[in-house]
Formats: structure tokens, C-alpha cells, sequence
């Protein structure tokens, strides 16, 4: 089974979005239904609907053309494994946003392991001095001495899912970066690896502020956790499940 890599980082400006605006706008209406267009609403089906086309499909650093243009998802349980090099522990506060995740996620099978060995998701607390060790070790393709953004998150995923995500973030600079590293590189980790700067209210934007697991944050990780929604998928496929995956994820999200 081939396997891809792609590794997400918090870098500054976004680049490499493999969907186009104008294709964003079409599976929005798509997804509306007929006789309804896009609406400022950020909650709309539209919006969140663009919002998943943007996050899911694409990577921000593809490892090989089209590597990200299917859905990715893990498809069993996610054990999650909290590994601490750094100075400050904070693996309590990583632990308990993990903990949270099942309740808000419609669909996530997911639990904290105590072994790292039995782990499919590892997240890495560092200093920032640990940082370029620890990423030249998960991405020994990177050249000498360089290391990716603040923060980042190596998924490892084929047509079938998602078979490993390991995030890395950093202790020392601050509640701030420390919070926000944190739930967007866990949140990616699960699938919606690519960023949008359209996406001003969410987590998955590099030019928003926001550091909380936010509603429209909630409504995209929860449709791609839809049974209805499978890993392999294209576009065009969960295009058409979409509508019924947002009306029936509304009844039990608030």
C-alpha cells in the first residue's frame, strides 16, 4: 500500500493549497442545495463547506503531486502517546485537551496510551532548543540545520488512512504559541492538514489569532469523522454526501 508523508507546519504565509477559490465556491453552492448561495454566515452548510474542501484536501507540503487530493482519516482507535523532553511539563494540559476531543468530535475513536510503543499519534513537548533535533529526526529528508515554522505535525497516510501523525510543539515561548501549536497541530494530525487564509475564525488559517477548538473547527473534524465520509474519497464523491453529513452532525453539535 503506498504511503505518503506530509508535513504541516506553522510557518507563517500559506502556499500549496490544492484547491482553487473558484472550485471552493462551486462545491459550496453544491453543497447548499439548490435555490441557496453562500452566505456570510461562518456556520453556514456553505461556509464549513468550503472550510472542509480547503482543510482536507491538499497539503501544505506535499510529498509527492496529488499526494493529498483524498480524504484522510484514521479509521480505527487513535491512541495518543504525550512524550515530554521539555523544561515546563505540560503534558497535563496536552492530556486533557486529547481527553476532550471524543465528546466533541462526532465519530473519533481516541484514547491516551501511557506506551509509546502502542501509540499511533505521538505529541512531542519541547523546548525550543530540543526542536530542530526532534524534527530532523521525524523529517530526515529536511536539509541540515533547517527545521519547519514554530511548530509542526508529520502525518504519514495512504489511500486506506492515516497510519501515524506525530506533533511537535514547543514549551518555552509562551502560553500563546504553546496553546495554539497545540490544538492545530493535534487537530491536523487527524486529517484537515492543509491551511486556508479565507479561514479567519479557525484554527486552520496561519493568519488567524485564534488558539481555541472552536464551533466551525468542530463542524469540519466532525463531518470528516461521518461514517459517511471515508478515507480515499475525492471531491467530487464527498461533495455529494456532504449535505446529509452537516444536517445530521447539526442535531447533536451546539
Amino acid at each position: 500500500m503506498s504511503r505518503f508523508r506530509a508535513a504541516k507546519s506553522k510557518a507563517g504565509p500559506v502556499s500549496g493549497a490544492l484547491v482553487t477559490r473558484s472550485a471552493l465556491a462551486a462545491l459550496a453552492l453544491l453543497a447548499a442545495g439548490p435555490g441557496r448561495a453562500a452566505t456570510a454566515d461562518p456556520y453556514s452548510d456553505s461556509s464549513v463547506t468550503a472550510g472542509f474542501m480547503a482543510t482536507v484536501f491538499g497539503v501544505e507540503y506535499p510529498s509527492a503531486p496529488s499526494a493529498g487530493d483524498y480524504v484522510k482519516k484514521f479509521t480505527g482507535n487513535v491512541r495518543v502517546y504525550v512524550d515530554n523532553h521539555a523544561a515546563i511539563d505540560r503534558r497535563a494540559d496536552v492530556q486533557a485537551f486529547v481527553s476532550a476531543l471524543p465528546q466533541a468530535i462526532g465519530g473519533l475513536s481516541l484514547q491516551l496510551t501511557p506506551r509509546a510503543e502502542s501509540a499511533n499519534f505521538i505529541v512531542h513537548v519541547v523546548d525550543r532548543s530540543q526542536y530542530a533535533t526532534v524534527a530532523r529526526h521525524l523529517l530526515p529528508s529536511l536539509p541540515p540545520g533547517e527545521a519547519p515554522g514554530r511548530c509542526f505535525v508529520s502525518v504519514t497516510y495512504g489511500a486506506s488512512g492515516i497510519a501515524r501523525s506525530e506533533a511537535v510543539i514547543v514549551s518555552d515561548e509562551g502560553e500563546y504559541l504553546f496553546r495554539r501549536c497545540m490544538v492545530e497541530e493535534i487537530l491536523q494530525g487527524l486529517g484537515p492538514v492543509n491551511d486556508s487564509p479565507d479561514l479567519s475564525g479557525s484554527v486552520f488559517s496561519e493568519i488567524s489569532r485564534e488558539s481555541d477548538f472552536v464551533l466551525f473547527d468542530r463542524l469540519i473534524l466532525s463531518a470528516l469523522y461521518h461514517p459517511a465520509v471515508r478515507p480515499g474519497m475525492s471531491e467530487a464523491e464527498v461533495a455529494r454526501v456532504l449535505p446529509g453529513v452537516l444536517w445530521d452532525i447539526r442535531r447533536s453539535i451546539r
